[in-house]
């Protein structure tokens, strides 16, 4: 297993300690918010994985099968771990509804990949999707810390953890709605443009097959 699978192997590893982090069952619980940031701090880290992975890959020509599957595989567990999670762990910012749009999402466009790579084609990423995982880890965190702050106080700045989290999480759904209709449009026209190219072949096919008759 060379080192991009590695890693990626490593961030799957940290699901279930992540969860069992934000579990009852973690020992250093208390108005410390140690569990919060705990967990905080073990999200970002599979998040940095997340983009270390595929970009040695890249660097180093280790792009291999397993890769492909394990990594776009990784990432969707990690979120959907941690926004079930926080269903439970954080009610009042992460309501049940969000959580299946953003899954849901998730699955549509899973289904959409596969159809397109079975079509022969491949739809990438684009700015929307990228922004869709940036706003997914900043909701995450500030839930997660949210479940223990109310705000921050930092001289005499105030920093509202919990209303950033509603805005964030509230975010996430917006740019995910939108970045799935965007990449909907630019499956529907790969798959347009490719049925029409089956029936200009299949027309010069038959208009062939007459003409040598």
């Amino acid at each position: 297993m060379n080192l991009p699978n590695s890693i990626t192997m490593t961030r799957i590893v940290m699901i279930p300690l992540f969860l069992w982090i934000l579990s009852p069952h973690f020992p250093w619980q208390g108005p410390g918010g140690a569990q919060e940031i705990v967990a905080s701090a073990l999200f970002v880290l599979a998040s940095i994985t997340d983009g270390l992975d595929g970009y040695l890959a890249r660097k180093h020509g280790l792009i291999t099968t397993m890769g492909m599957l394990l990594d776009p595989l990784a990432d969707k567990i990690m979120v959907a771990a941690a926004l079930i999670a926080l269903v439970a762990y954080n009610p009042q910012v992460v309501k049940v509804w969000i959580v299946v749009v953003i899954i849901g999402r998730e699955f549509l466009i899973s289904g959409l990949r596969s159809i397109a790579s079975s079509e022969g084609f491949t739809i990438t990423a684009s700015e929307l999707g990228k922004l869709k995982t940036v706003t997914q880890i900043v909701s995450v965190v500030s839930a997660i810390l949210a479940h223990r702050w109310d705000h921050w106080q930092i001289g005499i700045v105030e920093i509202p953890v919990y209303w950033i989290a509603v805005a964030a999480i509230y975010f996430t759904v917006l740019v995910s709605i939108i970045s799935a209709v965007d990449y909907f449009i630019g499956f529907w026209r790969k798959i347009d443009h490719a049925s029409n190219g089956r029936r200009k072949s299949a027309v010069l096919s038959r208009g062939k097959s007459v003409r040598i008759t």
